[in-house]
C-alpha cells in the first residue's frame, strides 16, 4: 500500500499559506492598499503585516515638526516624550503638556515626541481618515502622530490593536516580527521590569524595511516591532478602536448592576434540610446560577443599544461641553438656508444600527430613536449643511438641533472658518 501522507495540524497549514502571501505591495496604482479593500481584509486584516509602499504618493506631511511641539503644549491635549541612554540603554518616560523653551533645548538624536488625537485639533490630518472608509469609523481611535529626532525610538513592543503606520516626514526604519504569521511560532511577549515602558525583553525580526514619505505599515494586534528613525521624521499612527474583553465585561456588568430590578435575588424555594449548615453544596451553585442568569441581557435591542452607547464613548479623550445659545432655532434654520452649516464636535463619535423599523443613533454614550435614513445621515456626516438639513425628518430636525445644543455641532456661518457662529 502506498504510505498516507501526514497531515499537517491546521496551524502548520495556516502559516504555510501565509508564507506564500506577499508582505510587500506597491499601491501607486491603487492607493491605499494597493489591492481591493475586501482582499485585504480578508487576507492581511488581524492576520499579518503588510509593508505598502506609496501607500499615499508624493505624500506631503498637513504638518511640520513644529506643529506638533506646539500642540504638545497645549492645555487638553496628550503628549509624551520618550528617550533613550543608549549608552546605559535606559529608557526616559516624560509626560505633557511641555513648556515650549524645552524644545530648543532638545539633543539632536534619541528621543520621540508623540501627541494622540492630533485628528481632533487638526481637519487635515482628520481628512486622512476618509481613505480609511473601508473600516467601520467607530472602528477607529485616533490619529496619534510622532515626531522623532535621529535615532528617536519608543522601543521593541507589541500593541494589542490594528494600526496602520503612515510615514509623513524623512524616513523610519521598521523592524518587524512576523514569525506567528509565517511560521506559526509565537513570539515572546515578556516585559522588561526595569522600564517604565512595556518594552520587549527579547525582540527577533523577521523583516526590516526603511520607510520614506507615503509608505505605510499595517501590523495586526500582537506583532512585535520595532521602529527607529534614521532622519528627523513624523510618524501618522492610524490605530483601531478594540475593548479588552475585560472592558467589555465591565461595562457590561455595569449596565447588567445599574438596570436590575431590586427584587430579582437568590431564591431557594425548594431547599432541603442542610446535611452540613458549613457546606456550599451543588444545589447552592445552581441557584447562584439561575439568579445570575435572571439578569442576562437577552434581549438583541437592549444589547446592541448596550453596545452602541459603550462604544461611542469607549477611550474619547475629549469632552463635550454645551455651548450658550447665541441663535434661536429659527435663526439657525435661517442660517442653513442660507449657507451656514453646521460642523461636528471633533470629539462627537456617531454610529446607528437598525432597530425594528426604525434606527438608534449613538452619540457619546447616548441612544436617540430616529429613522433609518436620518439616522445614516446623520452619523455620517462630518457636518449638516441647509440641504442636508431640509431632507431630515422633523424628527432628525428635532435630534440635530437638540445635539447642537449639547455641543455636538457648531453653527458656522460664511466667513466663520471655527464653527464659533459668529461673524466678524
Amino acid at each position: 500500500m502506498a504510505r498516507q501522507k501526514a497531515k499537517q495540524p491546521a496551524r502548520t497549514r495556516a502559516a504555510s499559506k501565509n508564507a506564500e502571501w506577499p508582505i510587500e505591495v506597491d499601491a501607486t496604482a491603487r492607493p491605499p492598499l494597493g489591492m481591493p479593500p475586501a482582499q485585504f481584509l480578508r487576507d492581511y486584516w488581524q492576520k499579518k503585516p503588510l509593508l505598502i509602499r506609496n501607500a499615499f504618493p508624493d505624500f506631503e506631511s498637513p504638518i511640520q515638526p513644529e506643529d506638533l511641539a506646539g500642540l504638545a503644549c497645549e492645555e487638553g491635549t496628550l503628549s509624551r516624550i520618550v528617550a533613550h541612554d543608549r549608552s546605559r540603554d535606559a529608557w526616559l518616560l516624560r509626560h505633557g503638556p511641555f513648556d515650549e523653551g524645552m524644545f530648543p533645548d532638545m539633543p539632536h538624536h534619541d528621543w520621540t515626541l508623540l501627541v494622540q488625537d492630533v485628528d481632533k485639533w487638526d481637519s487635515d490630518i482628520a481628512a486622512l481618515l476618509d481613505a480609511f472608509d473601508f473600516l467601520p469609523r467607530w472602528r477607529i481611535d485616533d490619529v496619534m502622530v510622532s515626531f522623532a529626532a535621529p535615532g528617536g525610538s519608543v522601543g521593541a513592543h507589541v500593541d494589542q490593536y490594528d494600526v496602520f503606520l503612515l510615514q509623513a516626514l524623512g524616513h523610519r526604519r521598521w523592524q518587524v516580527d512576523a514569525s506567528l504569521a509565517l511560521k506559526g511560532v509565537a513570539p515572546s511577549t515578556e516585559f522588561r521590569n526595569d522600564v517604565e515602558l512595556k518594552l520587549l525583553r527579547e525582540f527577533h525580526p523577521t523583516h526590516e524595511w526603511l520607510l520614506r514619505p507615503g509608505d505605510m505599515l499595517y501590523l495586526p494586534p500582537g506583532v512585535p516591532h520595532h521602529g527607529v528613525a534614521e532622519d528627523a521624521c513624523l510618524t501618522f499612527s492610524v490605530g483601531m478602536r478594540a475593548p479588552s474583553a475585560a472592558e467589555l465585561l465591565g461595562d457590561f456588568v455595569d449596565t447588567l448592576a445599574a438596570d436590575a430590578d431590586e427584587s430579582l435575588r437568590y431564591r431557594d424555594p425548594d431547599l432541603s434540610p442542610a446535611t452540613d449548615p458549613a457546606q456550599i453544596d451543588d444545589d447552592a451553585m445552581r441557584r447562584a446560577i439561575e439568579a445570575l442568569n435572571v439578569l442576562r441581557m437577552n434581549d438583541p435591542e437592549r444589547l446592541g443599544d448596550w453596545f452602541g452607547r459603550f462604544i461611542t464613548l469607549y477611550r474619547n479623550a475629549g469632552e463635550v461641553m454645551a455651548a450658550p445659545a447665541t441663535r434661536s432655532r429659527i435663526e439657525v434654520e435661517w442660517d442653513l438656508q442660507h449657507g451656514a452649516m453646521l460642523v461636528r464636535h471633533p470629539y462627537s463619535r456617531m454610529a446607528w444600527r437598525k432597530a425594528g423599523r426604525g434606527a438608534k443613533l449613538y452619540v457619546n454614550g447616548q441612544d436617540y430613536d430616529l429613522p433609518v435614513r436620518d439616522a445614516k445621515s446623520v452619523a455620517n456626516g462630518k457636518g449638516i449643511d441647509g440641504a442636508t438639513y431640509a431632507a431630515l425628518s422633523e424628527a432628525g430636525r428635532d435630534r440635530v438641533h437638540e445635539l447642537l445644543l449639547s455641543g455636538h455641532y457648531s453653527l458656522a456661518v460664511d466667513g466663520d472658518e471655527d464653527g464659533t457662529g459668529e461673524e466678524e
